[in-house]
């Protein structure tokens, strides 16, 4: 049973789950989808320089640390522009 009246627009469920979220970033759907695989490509980048960092610490020493940073900015600097 519906709770709205006839009067009332109901709320599009596509743009509820693909458009509102990068909406409020001020970015359109394919924008905040490359913006998000880019940051999932560096995440990853980092969690295998951790995991060669946990068996031989001489290397990779701060390539995730660096990484992480970075990424950390990115986002710092996207809600301030």
């Amino acid at each position: 049973m519906s709770h709205s009246s006839p009067n009332t627009p109901r709320r599009n469920p596509i743009a509820a789950v693909f458009l509102d979220h990068p909406a409020t970033v001020n970015e359109t759907y394919l924008g905040h989808m490359r913006f998000a695989l880019g940051f999932c490509f560096w995440m990853t980048v980092a969690a295998g320089a951790a995991l060669i960092h946990a068996f031989i610490p001489a290397l990779c020493e701060t390539t995730a640390s660096r990484i992480l940073k970075r990424l950390y900015g990115r986002i710092e600097n996207r809600h301030t522009a």
